[in-house]
């Protein structure tokens, strides 16, 4: 696999890291250090881990995963979705203070559910017999850049528009969620 194979693949795949930072971002009352070193090395981790143990599937276990991969990632992404649109419904003027979804498990679930592409990426290059170690550590990289990117644009986008952005935010996290579904029910 040459490198400009693998810098598409990664940034074909960091798209959905990328769109969720925006929906982080504008949801956030301050992007500072924190949230975005949390959210970018977190889906940088698994966006480098999850082609790993794709590829190791791949080689061992690739039917029993190829059949729920798409339902766990739409699974994931439709919770935090509902739960944002929940919460925009919810919101009273005077709250300032919303649950920060670059921690605990909502950064866990987020991360697993937009590397579950990068799972099948690895469960493909498994059966190409090619070494994973470098295009991982590609995708790993590209996928924290795009989503500290993500992130900024995020939070300019939250800066002019407001509290809406977390319902459009939890709208888009679930339509990302069926376009992963769609796509692998389609194909």
């Amino acid at each position: 696999m040459d490198f400009l194979t693998i810098l598409g693949l990664s940034l074909g795949l960091a798209m959905d890291a990328f769109a969720v930072a925006i929906v982080v971002g504008a949801r956030l009352p301050t992007v500072w250090f924190r949230p975005f070193f949390r959210l970018s090395f977190h889906f940088g981790l698994f966006q480098f881990l999850m082609p790993i143990l794709g590829w190791w599937a791949g080689k061992s276990i690739a039917v029993y995963i190829q059949d729920y991969d798409h339902w766990a990632a739409f699974g994931l992404l439709g919770f935090i979705g509902i739960r944002m649109i929940y919460e925009s419904a919810c919101h009273k003027p005077e709250e300032n203070h919303l649950q920060d979804p670059t921690r605990k498990w909502s950064l866990v679930a987020l991360s697993v559910a937009t590397s579950i592409d990068a799972l099948a990426v690895g469960l493909s290059v498994a059966m190409l017999n090619v070494s994973i170690l470098f295009p991982s550590m590609i995708i790993g990289i590209v996928a924290a850049a795009m989503t500290g990117l993500g992130m900024g644009f995020g939070k300019k986008l939250g800066d002019k528009f407001g509290h809406c952005m977390e319902f459009l935010g939890g709208i888009i996290l679930i339509a990302i969620g069926l376009k992963i579904l769609l796509e692998h029910l389609c194909s």
